[in-house]
């Protein structure tokens, strides 16, 4: 089946695109950074895609180590505080250009009030069995990273008071009283220390949003608490069917959530006083399992260049839950492709997904046209860019082609180059499926998959003459007539393409004959 759409784009009116992808992305629980393997991960997301903050959970889990107690010669318990694991944590995500996002959470075991723990790492999920501790903690950590990074830097570094408490595995009981008893008693003793602080909640997912949300606003109405923003999150598949070590989930219709979106904007503007307050989504994906398989595909790439077209529509943030494969809710995954959450598997393989990111990191200029399949910019310079993609909640066997045009100067002659990420060009999960699905890569199987990893460049002069039809895998063609430059895009079933469609300004050199080269006419 082919659909073919046509977009004619004058230009002149600027589309509302509020594009934050590089803003903010997950990181399991942030004791992981310990390791070499997540480093590497690390570095690689930061070299194509830049991210500006980095959230994490078990700040304060026992792995992390920060929390100690010790025993007088009179056996009175006295608290002290560790800081070497979160120094070494901090300092490399700062070398690599991150801010935290602090995830305050979750409870040492020593502080708690029960033994409720969660993940194969054992987060413990109890509320503090003394409130005045918890927040002498959360101070002291607070006041030694303003002491090692100063107190400008760290203010700046927005602070979210736990994960999830609407879901009992998160939070005990998932009782709301006392989580509001936790953000309470925690946001007025950070802004105790440091007014400059950003404190926000209730960092909810999924069940019972809604009534969470208003709730939350109505007891800090009255308390007479102004949360600086609201965090939820955001995921978009249905209930998983569990086979063996993985979870199969569907898609679901991405309006639906969008719209379940809206109701949190909604709901907030609904209080005078908390109108237009900021909204953070701190963590989506599509499924919220990590063995989906679903999140390893260039299916998984396209529905997230949907989501990343509108997810700014109403969010002042949203961060991808995760940048890579090192995480352990459910224990060490067996192979390198087990449905992780992250952009890159362990190996340090690019998935499709992270070349979504790239593309829309790599947009620049002003949003001149947004549909449900493309955006496209104007870069100022006469040139432009965009992302196209091709997505569906289920394989149908739909192949797209958009053509479109756009103002041109006269008799220029424009480069179209495009970076094209479909099941064909970009697709390491086929090549590791093709491979046998080994669970201990080699190093040449290693190498075998990045190169399969990464997007098809293709290019193409376009002028007045009449482009030849785009052949095999080539993404784009189009032809320049007057003031306008027609383009037409062909793409796969989930297909995600990055163009970029620029002026032509000849710099060659003397003598040069390309058409001579490539033996198109005599000498």
């Amino acid at each position: 089946m082919k659909e073919s759409k046509f977009y004619k784009i004058d230009g002149t009116e600027e589309k509302a695109f509020r594009n934050r992808v590089d803003y903010c992305v997950g990181t399991g629980r942030i004791g992981l950074a310990l390791q070499a393997e997540y480093q590497k991960q690390l570095k690689l997301v930061q070299e194509e895609i830049g991210f500006q903050h980095i959230r994490g959970h078990g700040l304060f889990s026992d792995d992390m180590a920060i929390y100690q107690e010790y025993e007088t010669a009179s056996g009175e318990k006295n608290a002290e505080y560790n800081f070497t694991y979160l120094d070494l944590v901090m300092d490399s995500y700062r070398e690599l250009g991150l801010r935290p996002f602090l995830e305050l959470g979750f409870m040492p075991s020593r502080m708690a009030s029960g033994g409720q723990t969660l993940f194969y790492w054992k987060a413990n999920t109890t509320p503090p069995a003394d409130y005045d501790a918890w927040c002498a903690l959360v101070t002291a950590t607070l006041k030694h990273l303003m002491e090692r990074y100063g107190d400008g830097e760290v203010a700046a570094w927005p602070i979210e008071v736990w994960n999830e408490p609407n879901l009992p595995g998160f939070w005990k009981d998932a009782d709301m009283e006392e989580y509001f008893k936790l953000f309470e008693r925690t946001f007025h003793a950070v802004k105790a220390l440091d007014p400059r602080f950003r404190v926000g909640g209730p960092a909810i997912c999924g069940v019972r949003d809604e009534f969470w949300i208003r709730s939350f606003l109505e007891f800090c109405r009255k308390e007479g608490i102004t949360p600086d923003f609201v965090t939820r999150h955001h995921y978009t598949t249905e209930f998983p069917e569990n086979q063996g070590h993985y979870g199969y989930a569907a898609l679901s219709d991405a309006e639906s959530g969008f719209a379940n979106l809206q109701t949190t904007r909604d709901i907030i503007d609904s209080f005078p006083e908390y109108k237009g307050m900021e909204i953070h989504i701190t963590e989506f994906n599509t499924s919220y399992i990590p063995n989906c398989p679903l999140h390893d595909t260039n299916q998984n790439a396209a529905y997230l260049a949907l989501q990343l077209s509108r997810l700014g529509d109403v969010n002042e943030s949203y961060s991808y839950w995760t940048f890579g494969d090192i995480f352990e809710e459910q224990g060490v995954p067996f192979t390198p492709f087990h449905g992780g959450f992250g952009l890159v598997a362990n190996g340090g393989i690019p998935k499709p997904a992270f070349w979504t990111f790239v593309f829309f990191k790599n947009l620049e200029g002003k949003c001149i046209h947004r549909s449900g399949d493309m955006v496209v910019m104007d870069k100022g310079d006469g040139g432009y860019c965009g992302v196209a993609w091709n997505s569906g909640t289920e394989r149908v066997d739909r192949e797209l082609e958009i053509n479109f045009e756009l103002p041109a100067e006269d008799g220029r002659e424009y480069a179209l180059i495009t970076r094209l990420v479909d099941e064909d060009t970009c697709n390491p999960l086929r090549l590791w499926h093709d491979m046998g699905e080994p669970s201990s890569l080699t190093e040449k199987q290693k190498k075998l998959l990045k190169e399969s990893a990464r997007p098809l460049v293709s290019s193409r002069r376009i002028g007045t003459q009449q482009a030849v039809e785009p052949q095999g895998t080539l993404a784009g063609s189009g032809t320049v007539t007057g003031r306008k430059v027609q383009v037409s895009l062909q793409l796969k079933e989930f297909a995600v393409v990055f163009f970029e469609l620029d002026p032509v300004l000849p710099a060659g050199d003397r003598g040069y004959d390309y058409e001579r080269v490539m033996q198109r006419k005599n000498g």
